[in-house]
Protein backbone atom coordinates (compact mmCIF):
# COMPACT_ATOMS: atom_id res chain seq x y z
CA UNK A 1 0.00 0.00 0.00
CA UNK A 2 3.17 2.00 0.48
CA UNK A 3 6.64 2.84 -0.36
CA UNK A 4 6.95 2.08 4.12
CA UNK A 5 5.42 -0.94 3.21
CA UNK A 6 7.74 -1.90 0.36
CA UNK A 7 10.83 -1.51 2.70
CA UNK A 8 9.56 -2.96 5.39
CA UNK A 9 9.00 -6.27 3.47
CA UNK A 10 12.60 -6.46 1.80
CA UNK A 11 13.64 -6.10 5.58
CA UNK A 12 11.63 -8.55 6.69
CA UNK A 13 12.37 -11.00 3.95
CA UNK A 14 15.97 -10.70 4.27
CA UNK A 15 15.76 -11.64 7.78
CA UNK A 16 13.57 -14.35 6.70
CA UNK A 17 16.02 -15.27 3.57
CA UNK A 18 18.94 -16.03 6.22
CA UNK A 19 16.63 -18.07 8.89
CA UNK A 20 15.59 -20.42 5.64
CA UNK A 21 19.36 -20.90 5.21
CA UNK A 22 20.64 -21.59 8.67
CA UNK A 23 21.86 -18.34 9.61
CA UNK A 24 19.66 -16.82 12.14
CA UNK A 25 22.36 -15.23 13.78
CA UNK A 26 22.22 -12.66 10.48
CA UNK A 27 20.11 -9.40 12.37
CA UNK A 28 21.83 -6.61 11.94
CA UNK A 29 20.92 -3.98 8.91
CA UNK A 30 23.13 -1.06 7.78
CA UNK A 31 21.84 2.04 6.61
CA UNK A 32 23.07 5.46 5.74
CA UNK A 33 22.67 8.68 7.32
CA UNK A 34 20.58 11.22 5.60
CA UNK A 35 18.28 8.68 4.26
CA UNK A 36 14.37 8.10 4.54
CA UNK A 37 13.17 4.74 4.26
CA UNK A 38 9.36 5.38 5.77
CA UNK A 39 7.60 5.72 8.28
CA UNK A 40 7.40 2.56 9.81
CA UNK A 41 9.42 1.71 12.77
CA UNK A 42 11.72 -0.50 10.11
CA UNK A 43 11.98 2.59 7.67
CA UNK A 44 12.60 5.04 10.85
CA UNK A 45 15.32 2.71 12.01
CA UNK A 46 16.82 2.27 8.37
CA UNK A 47 16.37 5.84 7.54
CA UNK A 48 18.38 8.62 9.65
CA UNK A 49 15.40 11.80 9.81
CA UNK A 50 16.53 12.33 13.28
CA UNK A 51 13.59 14.96 14.26
CA UNK A 52 11.29 11.90 12.66
CA UNK A 53 13.64 8.98 14.89
CA UNK A 54 14.08 10.57 18.27
CA UNK A 55 10.54 9.84 20.16
CA UNK A 56 11.61 6.02 19.11
CA UNK A 57 15.23 5.56 19.44
CA UNK A 58 15.35 3.32 22.08
CA UNK A 59 13.12 0.72 19.82
CA UNK A 60 15.27 0.99 17.26
CA UNK A 61 17.99 -1.78 17.77
CA UNK A 62 20.27 -3.58 15.24
CA UNK A 63 20.69 -0.48 12.45
CA UNK A 64 23.49 0.96 12.26
CA UNK A 65 24.33 3.71 9.96
CA UNK A 66 27.88 5.17 7.77
CA UNK A 67 28.27 8.33 5.44
CA UNK A 68 25.91 9.17 2.66
CA UNK A 69 27.24 9.35 -1.07
CA UNK A 70 26.73 13.61 -0.46
CA UNK A 71 30.19 14.50 -2.97
CA UNK A 72 28.99 18.12 -2.28
CA UNK A 73 29.82 18.44 1.19
CA UNK A 74 31.98 15.29 1.64
CA UNK A 75 34.37 15.05 -0.84
CA UNK A 76 37.81 16.32 0.41
CA UNK A 77 39.91 19.01 -0.99
CA UNK A 78 42.29 17.12 -3.62
CA UNK A 79 40.00 14.10 -3.95
CA UNK A 80 38.25 12.94 -7.18
CA UNK A 81 34.62 12.12 -7.48
CA UNK A 82 35.64 8.53 -7.82
CA UNK A 83 38.06 8.31 -5.16
CA UNK A 84 35.90 10.12 -2.78
CA UNK A 85 33.18 7.09 -4.19
CA UNK A 86 35.24 4.69 -2.73
CA UNK A 87 36.24 5.74 0.53
CA UNK A 88 32.49 6.37 1.59
CA UNK A 89 31.35 3.01 -0.06
CA UNK A 90 34.40 1.33 2.00
CA UNK A 91 32.93 2.37 5.17
CA UNK A 92 30.40 -0.28 4.60
CA UNK A 93 32.81 -2.91 5.16
CA UNK A 94 34.55 -1.12 7.73
CA UNK A 95 31.45 -1.57 9.33
CA UNK A 96 30.54 -4.90 8.68
CA UNK A 97 33.83 -6.50 9.84
CA UNK A 98 33.17 -4.31 13.03
CA UNK A 99 29.61 -5.84 13.89
CA UNK A 100 30.90 -9.36 12.68
CA UNK A 101 30.59 -9.97 8.79
CA UNK A 102 28.51 -13.33 10.60
CA UNK A 103 26.04 -10.94 11.80
CA UNK A 104 25.05 -8.71 9.30
CA UNK A 105 22.42 -9.61 6.82
CA UNK A 106 21.39 -6.36 5.00
CA UNK A 107 22.72 -2.77 3.74
CA UNK A 108 19.88 -0.47 2.51
CA UNK A 109 20.55 2.49 0.78
CA UNK A 110 18.48 4.83 -1.96
CA UNK A 111 19.99 4.88 -5.45
CA UNK A 112 19.60 8.69 -5.27
CA UNK A 113 18.24 10.48 -2.23
CA UNK A 114 14.74 11.67 -2.02
CA UNK A 115 13.55 14.55 0.55
CA UNK A 116 16.21 14.07 3.79
CA UNK A 117 19.06 15.74 1.29
CA UNK A 118 17.47 16.03 -1.53
CA UNK A 119 18.27 14.23 -5.11
CA UNK A 120 21.55 13.73 -4.77
CA UNK A 121 23.08 10.44 -6.61
CA UNK A 122 26.01 8.58 -5.89
CA UNK A 123 29.24 9.35 -7.73
CA UNK A 124 30.68 7.02 -10.29
CA UNK A 125 31.35 3.72 -9.30
CA UNK A 126 30.00 3.79 -5.39
CA UNK A 127 27.71 1.33 -5.75
CA UNK A 128 29.41 -0.91 -7.82
CA UNK A 129 31.81 -1.10 -5.22
CA UNK A 130 28.81 -1.45 -2.47
CA UNK A 131 27.89 -4.31 -4.47
CA UNK A 132 31.26 -5.81 -4.55
CA UNK A 133 31.83 -5.61 -0.23
CA UNK A 134 27.70 -6.86 0.10
CA UNK A 135 28.89 -9.87 -1.96
CA UNK A 136 31.99 -10.14 -0.35
CA UNK A 137 30.22 -10.71 2.78
CA UNK A 138 26.95 -12.38 2.02
CA UNK A 139 25.16 -8.88 2.78
CA UNK A 140 21.97 -8.67 0.70
CA UNK A 141 21.82 -5.65 -1.34
CA UNK A 142 18.45 -3.51 -0.78
CA UNK A 143 17.93 -0.38 -2.96
CA UNK A 144 14.88 2.15 -1.98
CA UNK A 145 13.56 3.72 -5.55
CA UNK A 146 10.47 4.73 -3.62
CA UNK A 147 10.90 8.05 -4.77
CA UNK A 148 13.61 7.70 -7.67
CA UNK A 149 12.56 4.48 -9.81
CA UNK A 150 9.92 3.92 -12.41
CA UNK A 151 11.31 6.42 -15.34
CA UNK A 152 12.23 9.26 -12.64
CA UNK A 153 15.77 9.68 -13.67
CA UNK A 154 15.58 8.49 -17.39
CA UNK A 155 15.81 4.53 -16.86
CA UNK A 156 12.85 2.54 -15.33
CA UNK A 157 14.97 1.62 -12.60
CA UNK A 158 17.51 4.30 -11.48
CA UNK A 159 20.05 1.97 -10.42
CA UNK A 160 20.28 0.62 -14.23
CA UNK A 161 22.72 3.64 -14.88
CA UNK A 162 24.56 2.76 -11.92
CA UNK A 163 25.37 -0.64 -13.24
CA UNK A 164 23.78 -3.16 -10.56
CA UNK A 165 21.46 -5.11 -9.65
CA UNK A 166 20.23 -5.42 -5.98
CA UNK A 167 18.84 -8.41 -4.17
CA UNK A 168 16.16 -6.38 -3.23
CA UNK A 169 14.39 -3.60 -5.04
CA UNK A 170 11.51 -1.36 -3.59
CA UNK A 171 9.03 1.19 -5.49
CA UNK A 172 5.77 3.14 -5.04
CA UNK A 173 5.01 6.54 -5.40
CA UNK A 174 4.50 6.83 -9.50
CA UNK A 175 4.05 3.19 -9.42
CA UNK A 176 0.02 3.76 -10.06
CA UNK A 177 0.81 7.63 -11.39
CA UNK A 178 -1.10 8.43 -7.58
CA UNK A 179 -4.44 6.83 -8.75
CA UNK A 180 -4.15 4.26 -6.40
CA UNK A 181 -2.02 3.58 -3.48
CA UNK A 182 0.76 0.83 -4.23
CA UNK A 183 3.94 -0.72 -3.16
CA UNK A 184 5.99 -3.39 -4.75
CA UNK A 185 8.99 -5.16 -4.00
CA UNK A 186 10.94 -7.17 -6.06
CA UNK A 187 13.23 -9.60 -5.10
CA UNK A 188 16.04 -11.49 -6.81
CA UNK A 189 15.87 -15.76 -7.83
CA UNK A 190 18.38 -16.29 -4.75
CA UNK A 191 15.88 -15.09 -1.69
CA UNK A 192 13.07 -16.34 -3.83
CA UNK A 193 14.04 -20.00 -4.42
CA UNK A 194 15.27 -20.19 -0.77
CA UNK A 195 12.18 -19.41 0.66
CA UNK A 196 10.32 -21.51 -1.63
CA UNK A 197 12.20 -24.50 -0.84
CA UNK A 198 12.36 -23.83 2.87
CA UNK A 199 8.90 -22.87 4.43
CA UNK A 200 7.56 -22.41 1.14
CA UNK A 201 6.18 -18.48 2.01
CA UNK A 202 6.81 -15.41 3.00
CA UNK A 203 5.59 -14.69 6.69
CA UNK A 204 4.94 -11.12 6.13
CA UNK A 205 1.91 -9.34 4.02
CA UNK A 206 -0.83 -7.02 5.04
CA UNK A 207 -4.91 -6.15 4.75
CA UNK A 208 -5.03 -4.47 1.24
CA UNK A 209 -1.44 -6.44 -0.73
CA UNK A 210 -2.59 -7.52 -4.06
CA UNK A 211 -5.32 -5.14 -4.05
CA UNK A 212 -7.03 -5.40 -7.46
CA UNK A 213 -7.68 -2.52 -9.04
CA UNK A 214 -4.54 -0.41 -7.07
CA UNK A 215 -2.51 -3.27 -9.10
CA UNK A 216 -4.70 -2.99 -12.40
CA UNK A 217 -3.74 1.17 -11.83
CA UNK A 218 -0.41 -0.20 -11.66
CA UNK A 219 0.00 -2.24 -14.72
CA UNK A 220 -1.62 0.15 -16.77
CA UNK A 221 0.88 2.90 -15.85
CA UNK A 222 3.51 0.39 -16.49
CA UNK A 223 2.56 -0.26 -20.28
CA UNK A 224 2.72 4.11 -20.17
CA UNK A 225 6.04 4.09 -19.00
CA UNK A 226 7.24 1.16 -21.44
CA UNK A 227 5.70 2.63 -24.56
CA UNK A 228 7.50 3.53 -27.25
CA UNK A 229 9.66 7.19 -26.94
CA UNK A 230 8.46 7.66 -23.21
CA UNK A 231 11.67 7.18 -21.77
CA UNK A 232 13.92 8.88 -24.06
CA UNK A 233 11.13 12.04 -23.45
CA UNK A 234 12.05 11.90 -20.12
CA UNK A 235 15.66 11.68 -20.63
CA UNK A 236 15.29 14.66 -22.84
CA UNK A 237 13.10 16.50 -20.72
CA UNK A 238 15.44 16.04 -17.82
CA UNK A 239 18.51 17.45 -19.56
CA UNK A 240 16.02 20.35 -20.41
CA UNK A 241 15.44 20.66 -17.01
CA UNK A 242 19.19 20.05 -15.67
CA UNK A 243 20.31 22.93 -18.07
CA UNK A 244 17.55 25.55 -16.96
CA UNK A 245 18.17 25.16 -13.30
CA UNK A 246 21.86 25.40 -14.14
CA UNK A 247 21.37 28.00 -15.92
CA UNK A 248 19.17 29.84 -13.52
CA UNK A 249 20.61 28.89 -10.64
CA UNK A 250 24.15 28.30 -11.20
CA UNK A 251 25.26 31.33 -10.44
CA UNK A 252 23.32 32.16 -7.84
CA UNK A 253 24.97 33.52 -4.50
CA UNK A 254 22.67 31.48 -2.00
CA UNK A 255 22.36 28.49 -4.01
CA UNK A 256 25.15 25.89 -3.19
CA UNK A 257 24.71 22.78 -5.19
CA UNK A 258 22.41 22.00 -8.03
CA UNK A 259 22.07 18.63 -8.57
CA UNK A 260 19.85 15.28 -8.99
CA UNK A 261 19.53 12.71 -12.16
CA UNK A 262 16.90 12.63 -15.14
CA UNK A 263 13.25 14.53 -13.18
CA UNK A 264 14.67 14.64 -10.12
CA UNK A 265 16.99 16.81 -9.53
CA UNK A 266 17.60 19.53 -5.82
CA UNK A 267 18.67 22.94 -4.73
CA UNK A 268 20.66 23.34 -2.60
CA UNK A 269 20.62 26.73 -0.75
CA UNK A 270 22.98 28.43 1.44
CA UNK A 271 23.64 31.66 3.41
CA UNK A 272 27.44 31.77 1.91
CA UNK A 273 28.59 29.94 -1.50
CA UNK A 274 31.54 29.64 -0.75
CA UNK A 275 31.91 27.99 2.72
CA UNK A 276 28.63 26.68 2.03
CA UNK A 277 27.19 27.80 5.21
CA UNK A 278 23.62 27.03 5.72
CA UNK A 279 20.75 29.42 6.63
CA UNK A 280 20.38 29.13 10.37
CA UNK A 281 17.54 26.63 11.17
CA UNK A 282 15.75 29.49 12.89
CA UNK A 283 15.06 31.99 9.60
CA UNK A 284 12.61 29.17 8.32
CA UNK A 285 14.00 29.62 4.91
CA UNK A 286 12.37 26.70 2.97
CA UNK A 287 9.18 27.64 4.45
CA UNK A 288 8.80 30.82 2.77
CA UNK A 289 9.97 29.04 -0.08
CA UNK A 290 7.05 27.17 -0.16
CA UNK A 291 4.94 29.68 0.96
CA UNK A 292 5.87 32.10 -1.94
CA UNK A 293 5.63 29.47 -4.65
CA UNK A 294 2.55 28.36 -3.43
CA UNK A 295 1.37 31.87 -3.79
CA UNK A 296 2.46 31.71 -7.68
CA UNK A 297 0.97 28.87 -8.06
CA UNK A 298 4.05 26.75 -8.13
CA UNK A 299 3.48 23.11 -5.79
CA UNK A 300 7.29 22.80 -4.77
CA UNK A 301 9.05 20.39 -1.95
CA UNK A 302 10.98 22.78 -0.18
CA UNK A 303 12.74 21.06 3.21
CA UNK A 304 14.98 21.74 6.05
CA UNK A 305 17.60 19.52 7.86
CA UNK A 306 19.95 18.86 4.93
CA UNK A 307 22.74 19.21 6.32
CA UNK A 308 22.52 17.33 9.95
CA UNK A 309 18.93 16.36 10.02
CA UNK A 310 18.30 20.08 11.76
CA UNK A 311 20.34 22.89 9.26
CA UNK A 312 20.13 22.87 5.92
CA UNK A 313 17.46 23.96 3.48
CA UNK A 314 17.05 22.26 -0.27
CA UNK A 315 14.06 22.33 -2.80
CA UNK A 316 13.56 19.52 -4.77
CA UNK A 317 12.00 19.68 -8.64
CA UNK A 318 10.32 16.92 -9.44
CA UNK A 319 8.12 17.69 -12.33
CA UNK A 320 5.49 15.13 -13.87
CA UNK A 321 6.97 12.85 -16.50
CA UNK A 322 4.88 13.94 -19.10
CA UNK A 323 6.36 17.88 -18.38
CA UNK A 324 6.78 19.59 -22.15
CA UNK A 325 9.76 21.85 -22.58
CA UNK A 326 7.06 24.95 -21.78
CA UNK A 327 6.15 23.77 -18.54
CA UNK A 328 10.21 22.95 -17.72
CA UNK A 329 10.36 26.91 -18.30
CA UNK A 330 7.71 28.13 -16.15
CA UNK A 331 8.11 26.14 -13.46
CA UNK A 332 12.44 27.73 -13.12
CA UNK A 333 10.88 31.31 -14.24
CA UNK A 334 8.20 30.43 -11.29
CA UNK A 335 10.64 28.83 -8.47
CA UNK A 336 13.60 31.51 -9.44
CA UNK A 337 11.05 33.92 -8.33
CA UNK A 338 9.88 32.21 -5.01
CA UNK A 339 13.45 31.95 -3.85
CA UNK A 340 14.21 35.23 -4.33
CA UNK A 341 11.60 36.54 -2.50
CA UNK A 342 11.89 33.72 0.22
CA UNK A 343 15.34 35.45 0.58
CA UNK A 344 14.05 38.87 0.36
CA UNK A 345 12.64 38.10 3.39
CA UNK A 346 14.76 36.61 5.55
CA UNK A 347 17.03 39.58 4.79
CA UNK A 348 14.64 41.93 5.83
CA UNK A 349 13.67 40.06 9.14
CA UNK A 350 17.22 39.77 9.76
CA UNK A 351 18.25 43.75 9.59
Amino acid sequence: NSGSEAVETAVMMARQYFVEIGQPQRKKVIGRRASFHGGGLTGLGVGYQLMRRAPFEDVLANVFHISPCYEYRGKQEGETAEEYGLRVANELETAILGLGPDTVMAFVAETVTGTTNGATPAVPGYFKRIREICDKYGVLLVLDEIFCGLGRTGTLHACEQDGIAPDFLTFAKGVAAGYQPIGATMVNTKVYDAIVSGSGTYKGGYTYSGHAVACAAAIAVQHILRGPGFLDNVKKTGNLLSNRLNERFGQHEHVGNVRGRGMLMTLELVEDRNTKTPFAASRALSAKIYQNAQARGLITHALSGTVDGYVGDHVVVCPPLIATGDNIDTIVGLLGDSIDAAIQEVRAKAA
